[in-house]
């Protein structure tokens, strides 16, 4: 796992609160995926399924660092 510049992340949003929801959200959609594809383990062709080992919130992070997020500023 490599370091991520989380000053970096003050500078998406105006608010680093708002920021942080952004990316938690990431994390939970992220979380949800995994849920699924760990239930999809059971069935049959659990040989075809990939299941990122990391953790989903350096995932989410790095997703809203690089730009992989989209999301609308209410302001």
């Amino acid at each position: 796992m490599g370091y991520r510049p989380l000053d970096r992340l003050e500078n998406l949003t105006a608010n680093r609160y708002e920021s942080v929801l952004i990316a938690s959200q990431r994390a939970r959609q992220l979380n949800a995926i995994r849920l699924a594809k760990l239930e999809m383990l059971s069935a049959e062709n659990a040989e075809k399924i990939d299941i990122d080992g990391r953790k989903v919130t350096y995932v989410a992070l790095s997703d809203c660092l690089e730009g992989k997020v989209r999301f609308i500023s209410e302001q």
